[in-house]
């Protein structure tokens, strides 16, 4: 009876369902860290130096992911002018390659940026860039080695090793505006995709041809790396202690949606590139005129670009696990549209409903990921491991797809293909979510609970 007369507590904690609602990152990445400030109202959101990381961060993947989206050019020279000799499958390995390094390198660099060497991996990553693109000029014609290892190996080291850092540096500035700060970045990426194809096709088939006109294009990269890396500036120490990989991936397999999302995310990817790669290609292939198809990637990056954009506003209502579903769904559907492409009506319609979706998956990639990581000082390592699956996907989707187009140029076999895994990767981010919600549900924090005195 002894016990019935002691006070009990009571243990209640508020669990946000809506996970990325209002202060996007409340639920799980403003968990406070040892490299943080203990108090929340402590953090200056932002500032000029932040603003000015985040635009160097914005021409970094304007310059990086932008251009490696922009293979579809590529593609179409290659297989039409300069490597005539070379299966498209072939053609197609040097861009999966080049995708494939910028995601696995990041494995490297995630690394890094937690220990520190945050200039040291912009500076190297910029200058190996610069010296690829130079390099890639200097290609002569059905000389598949030394492309492939200027713009394959080369280009796709360089991209790794300021893809992640790129990102990652954002959290030494922003906090609560981190999603949408991160979509800002995105859209370099698509402004990067909208420009490059433009200028590419207009250089390589114009008078300068494919020497200098890939120089001019060097030349441009060049200057826009050298300005983020005057731009971009560190906040925050590196851990004492440098996150372990292999601790972070134990506990990266036992935290279930985040296996989850990783699994979601390759089945997604390998079927991600196929319309980037052979957009242009198919356009042409179908009858539609050459100086309309040149402009088919400018439609479809450019419609990805006002996905991105709007992403991080829906994303404040939806939340980001519900909007990556919607996305990766309405992408592998409209996969399936492309084997009606015939006429230049469908090439608008796709470019601008596909390009629209898949910027909106893409720039909800990065939110996620932070959203699963509990502990801000791992989110390197993280984005390195989760990244390295998607290359390992990048690397095969491509070559894949290529071979089943075959040289007789069969469209609907690639566009099955890749549209049903692209399907299966949305119903995975959908047991993701579930299984993110319950863990919501069933985790207890200290910091979350209040003890309530209740009399007997």
């Amino acid at each position: 009876m002894a016990a019935e007369s002691e006070p009990r507590t009571v243990h209640t904690k508020e669990t946000s369902l809506q996970e990325e609602k209002g202060c996007p990152e409340t639920s799980d990445v403003c968990q406070v860290t040892k490299d943080w400030p203990s108090n929340p109202h402590e953090f200056v959101e932002g500032g000029l130096t932040g603003w000015a990381t985040a635009f160097g961060a914005f021409l970094v993947q304007f310059c990086g992911v932008g251009y490696a989206a922009s293979f579809g050019v590529y593609q179409d020279f290659y297989t039409q002018h300069y490597l005539t000799n070379e299966t498209s499958s072939a053609i197609s390995w040097i861009g999966s390659t080049s995708a494939f390094l910028l995601l696995t390198v990041g494995l490297v660099s995630g690394s890094l940026h937690d220990r520190g060497y945050f200039y040291h991996l912009m500076i190297t990553g910029s200058l190996l860039q610069s010296l690829s693109l130079f390099l890639l000029s200097f290609s002569k014609p059905n000389q598949y080695y030394q492309i492939f290892f200027s713009q394959g190996l080369g280009l796709g080291i360089a991209f790794g090793l300021t893809y992640i850092p790129s990102m990652a540096i954002i959290s030494h500035h922003f906090r609560c505006r981190r999603t949408l700060v991160m979509t800002f970045i995105a859209i370099g990426t698509s402004l990067g995709a909208i420009i490059h194809p433009i200028m590419l096709n207009n250089l390589l088939n114009g008078p300068l041809g494919f020497a200098n006109g890939v120089r001019v294009s060097a030349g441009l990269i060049s200057f826009f790396l050298l300005t983020a890396c005057l731009c971009m500036r560190t906040r925050l120490d590196p851990p004492a202690t440098p996150v372990n990989y292999i601790v972070a991936s134990r506990k990266c397999i036992r935290d279930i949606p985040f296996v989850l999302m990783m699994t979601a995310g390759f089945l997604f990817q390998i079927s991600f590139y196929y319309p980037l790669f052979f957009f242009q290609l198919d356009s042409i292939k179908h009858g539609v005129s050459i100086n309309f198809s040149f402009y088919s990637l400018v439609i479809l990056n450019g419609s990805s670009c006002l996905g991105r954009f709007t992403s991080g506003f829906i994303a404040a209502f939806t939340g980001v696990p519900d909007l990556m579903i919607m996305s990766s769904f309405s992408c592998g559907v409209l996969i399936f549209g492309m084997i009606g492409l015939s006429s230049l009506a469908s090439v608008v319609v796709l470019g601008v409903v596909y390009g629209y979706v898949s910027g909106v998956c893409n720039a909800m990639g990065p939110p996620l990921v932070a959203l699963l990581t509990p502990d801000l000082s791992e989110l390197g390592a993280r984005m390195g491991i989760c990244l390295f699956a998607l290359g390992v996907a990048s690397l095969i989707g491509t070559p894949i797809c290529g071979a089943l187009l075959t040289t007789g140029y069969i469209w609907w076999i690639p566009a099955v293909f890749s549209g049903i895994v692209s399907l299966a990767g949305s119903m995975v981010f959908t047991i993701m979510r579930y299984k993110f919600l319950r863990k919501q549900r069933v985790d207890v924090l200290p910091s979350d609970t209040q003890a309530v005195e209740v009399e007997p």
